[in-house]
């Protein structure tokens, strides 16, 4: 499937942020269950499927990132869990089918896509590793009904930078 830009309105979430190295990225997605579990115990309405926001990438030392659960109002929630938005804007999307290890591919492949078509991220390059304004995977499927993973769907939306 060919990226493509859609525009996004604001999406209040709760998330667990970690910072971890690629090879520990299971202290991240562990962390799913658990919030799904305490938004359900707390009557919080859950309005999409959960994600992972990267908000700092330095693939050759630390990431920061997010397991995230969009909600239809910002909640109150009690540490490590936090309440944030992701932000409105342009971002560039594609969905892929298969295995999560192939991800990786799949996003040099739009990176190299915006690129090609003199897009800019809405990031920054800083000593410790680009800073990402909403850099997203959206996992649409749910691991109890796919038990294989290379069925599973997942969405990439990148935040471009606004227009100036």
């Amino acid at each position: 499937m060919e990226p493509h830009i859609v525009e996004l309105g604001e999406q209040p979430y709760v998330g667990r942020r970690e910072t971890i190295t690629m090879t520990q990225f299971a202290r991240v997605a562990d962390h799913l269950p658990t919030m799904v579990t305490r938004l359900g115990e707390r009557g919080v309405p859950v309005s999409g499927a959960p994600f992972f926001r990267y908000r700092v990438i330095d693939m050759s030392a630390d990431l920061v990132v997010e397991a995230g659960i969009p909600v239809a109002t910002p909640a109150m929630v009690s540490a490590p869990m936090f309440a944030e938005t992701l932000p409105a804007g342009r971002y560039v999307t594609v969905s892929h089918i298969g295995h999560p290890d192939e991800l990786m591919q799949v996003t040099a492949r739009l990176l190299d896509w915006a690129r090609d078509h003199g897009l800019t991220w809405d990031m920054q390059p800083t000593p410790t590793g680009e800073v990402w304004g909403c850099r997203l995977e959206v996992l649409r499927s749910n691991p109890a009904d796919e038990p294989d993973m290379h069925k599973w769907r997942t969405d990439l939306f990148f935040k471009l930078a606004d227009r100036v």
